[in-house]
């Protein structure tokens, strides 16, 4: 059984490139910060509004651009934070920020699916970028470009763009990206020799930089000499891409495709027990990754080598898992998967069951004849073998003719090998012994050339080089396994003394601990009864806070008792009186009481027992004025206080102070019942400053006024009052009479005003 291992290879390329085309284009985006979205978010909002912020912005953008997945909220995350970083961006006028935001936005339409906008952003892009001389993000503009359609030319155009550029800038990492993509690129355009050329430039470009992640590289050349047919350099590249991928530790799905190039190389050699290995490697990674179409790849590959090495039961088994685990609806793959079909049943033997899918392949030929040639000749060489196993010669001969001239047109030498051995077999059955010499040397011809001689020599060498290198690296292992386990026993030993030490200490910590108990015990109940003495005295404090409390409202309530008794025998004794100035002085003495009696009585009525509310108390003593002297028809008396709480010492002063100045101007100021305004105003001017202000608009006082009624009861009695309160006195005519007075509120009951 020679299956064409070439050909199945082929059917596959152009889908590896485009696994390993989507990976390289996922990286040109933004590279992932290594801050969280949170940790960038915390840093935006202190920001300043300056570039920094614009930066912040646009990697916050590309982290949400580039997760995985593509999740709609990422993507409107992205596209939001993009726009704000543009807006500010605009704002600074700052034009590097402004380029890399269009870049962004372009790339966010691309990720959508909105391709067209996403070109037409890219264009955008290039233009500002060339308008105002930014030259990495000129490279980036055409990198992203080359993004757009299936033109492999124009992609190739775009990507040549971007080199010189990045040359010019120093770039020389993004350099050797860039050259490795566009030799991608000529790789799917079956430009081979071009491919090769630019991908070693940009290996040397790497190494120059000591940029360890070659695996990517090495894998192209490798995939690049498999389809020259250059099998014995395909496995070199395809041993170095695994190498290096597990010396940096790259776990990706690339993994899975280098190890598919490496089986793919020991096929073509003929060396399938390692092929079979390295399938098996490349499709446990692809299945860990969860991506079906790799794994079809990888397990169309699986299948071809063991229908090579003549395991058909188990090459039957495994398409069966694969069609039901991994089912797909493309085409081409249900072809492929009948070719298989056609294959293993043949080489069990299963004759009725490989005419069902032949007649499969037959319909899809017959309607296909345009396809490329590497799928006629796969299905080509089925034909041939089923046609020779059922002995139908007149079909396979025509069959084997238009074989041969595919291979020779597409230069495949195994193919053609393969064509000869089956008209060798052919020709014996019929007995055509000297065709079938001829036809047998011609296989043997083409089989040493490609396999035998020097060639097997190299990839032994290879195979040995690269198993010695594994050899070295787990004796490098072992050594350092010993040594660790040296190092081990020594901590071992160290470990016991510490825990024969440590017993000790924790016997003697708790000897210690208990004899503290003991000590904290004897403490404690000690504290307890000083804290049930001290509760006790806390009581008794209370009972006689209390009572002080009593006591003093009670006295508050004598006193103001005691005040209405006097005002009372006042009353009673001017009703005995004639003399109108002795009738007006016992009723200045009654008003002056009464606004002492208000305060007491206040204190009596109040919790707060230290100060009193003065809001409160000049509203009562105008009232009480108002009353004694029936001024509601005359006098208006307009209220301007604030909350304001001052102690007895203050407030008692204050009080007599308004009520002689209320008492004069309701007496002079509005004579010959001429109406007026009074207004009393109380406020805070600054901290524990306090301005007094009693203003009325009547006839004010007469211009010899210092002289003659400076030394009057009343003024003497309110300028001494402003003494005894620590304030300052001052009275002037201002369209009537003004009396003001600043003084400091007494804060030596400040608690208690608080909680009042």
């Amino acid at each position: 059984m020679n299956y064409n291992p070439l050909n199945a290879f082929k059917n596959h390329t152009y889908f590896t490139c485009a696994i390993l085309l989507f990976f390289l284009f996922n990286t040109q985006v933004y590279a992932q910060p290594k801050k969280s979205p949170q940790e960038l978010n915390n840093e935006i909002s202190v920001a300043k509004n300056d570039r920094n912020k614009v930066e912040l912005l646009l990697t916050l953008s590309g982290f949400y651009l580039n997760k995985d997945g593509e999740i709609k909220e990422d993507l409107d995350k992205a596209e939001n934070t993009n726009k704000r970083a543009k807006f500010l961006s605009d704002y600074l006028a700052y034009k590097a920020g402004t380029g890399k935001a269009m870049l962004l936005d372009a790339k966010i339409c691309r990720e959508k699916g909105d391709m067209e906008n996403g070109l037409e952003k890219a264009k955008q892009t290039l233009a500002y970028a060339l308008r105002n001389n930014l030259i990495e993000l000129q490279a980036n503009a055409y990198l992203e470009e080359a993004m757009y359609g299936s033109n492999l030319n124009e992609r190739i155009k775009h990507k040549k763009m971007a080199i010189p550029i990045l040359k010019k800038i120093g770039s020389i990492e993004k350099q050797a990206e860039v050259i490795k993509e566009l030799g991608e690129l000529y790789l799917m355009q079956e430009n081979q020799e071009k491919g090769i050329i630019l991908l070693k430039e940009s290996l040397s470009l790497y190494k120059a930089i000591k940029f360890p992640h070659l695996q990517g590289v090495y894998n192209l050349l490798s995939e690049a000499y498999t389809q020259t047919g250059n099998f014995l350099e395909s496995l070199k590249y395809a041993l170095l891409a695994e190498k290096t991928a597990l010396r940096v530790g790259d776990n990706s799905l690339q993994l899975s495709s280098i190890y598919n190039h490496v089986g793919m190389a020991y096929l073509n050699l003929q060396q399938r027990n390692s092929s079979l290995e390295y399938f098996n490697k490349g499709l446990e990674v692809a299945k860990k990754h969860k991506d079906t179409e790799y794994i079809r790849v990888i397990g169309d590959n699986l299948c071809s080598s063991l229908i090579l090495s003549n395991k058909g039961k188990e090459a039957l088994q495994f398409l069966k898992e694969m069609q039901v685990n991994f089912p797909s609806s493309s085409m081409e793959r249900q072809i492929k998967e009948n070719y298989f079909f056609l294959s293993v049943y043949r080489l069990l033997n299963n004759n009725e069951k490989a005419t069902v899918y032949y007649n499969k392949l037959v319909a899809y030929y017959g309607k296909n004849a345009e396809k490329k040639a590497e799928h006629r000749m796969q299905i080509l060489r089925g034909f041939a073998r089923y046609h020779y196993q059922l002995k139908n010669y007149t079909a396979l001969y025509p069959i084997l003719k238009r074989l041969d001239s595919l291979a020779t047109a597409s230069n495949n030498p195994i193919l053609l090998s393969d064509s000869y051995l089956i008209r060798f077999k052919a020709d014996s059955s019929r007995g055509k012994y000297l065709d079938a010499i001829k036809h047998y040397q011609l296989y043997k011809y083409l089989l040493d050339t490609i396999y035998k001689g020097e060639k097997s020599k190299q990839i032994t060498s290879l195979q040995i080089e690269y198993e010695s290198e594994k050899k070295d690296k787990n004796i490098d292992l072992l050594k350092q396994q010993a040594k660790v386990q040296q190092i081990q026993i020594q901590k071992d030993t160290v470990v016991q003394y510490v825990f024969i030490g440590s017993v000790v200490v924790l016997i003697l910590f708790l000897v210690l601990l208990y004899n503290g108990f003991r000590l904290k015990k004897k403490k404690n109940e000690a504290l307890e009864i000083n804290r049930q003495q001290i509760n006790e005295q806390n009581e008794l404090n209370k009972k006689m806070l209390i009572e002080k409390e009593w006591l003093l409202k009670e006295i508050h309530h004598r006193v103001k008792n005691n005040l209405q008794i006097v005002i009372s025998l006042l009353n009673t004794q001017s009703a005995y009186l004639d003399n109108e100035d002795a009738l007006m002085a016992i009723q200045n003495s009654q008003h002056r009481m009464h606004a002492m009696s208000l305060i007491h009585q206040k204190l009596y009525q109040s919790d707060n027992l230290s100060n009193i509310d003065m809001s409160w108390y000049i509203y009562e003593l105008i009232n009480y004025m108002r009353e004694c002297f029936d001024t509601d028809q005359k006098i208006n008396f307009v209220l301007d206080t604030e909350k304001v709480y001052l102690d007895v010492a203050q407030a008692v002063p204050l009080g007599l102070i308004i009520n002689e100045a209320i008492n004069n101007a309701v007496k002079y100021a509005f004579p010959l019942d001429r109406k007026g305004e009074v207004l009393i105003s109380l406020k805070n001017t600054e901290k524990d400053k306090y301005q007094l202000i009693i203003d009325d608009n009547g006839v004010g006082v007469p211009e010899n006024f210092e002289d003659t009624e400076r030394n009057s009861l009343g003024m003497n009695l309110m300028i001494g009052l402003s003494d005894q309160i620590d304030g300052t006195f001052e009275m002037k005519n201002d369209n009537g009479l003004k009396i003001k007075i600043i003084f400091t509120r007494n804060t030596e009951f400040e608690g208690a005003t608080e909680n009042s």
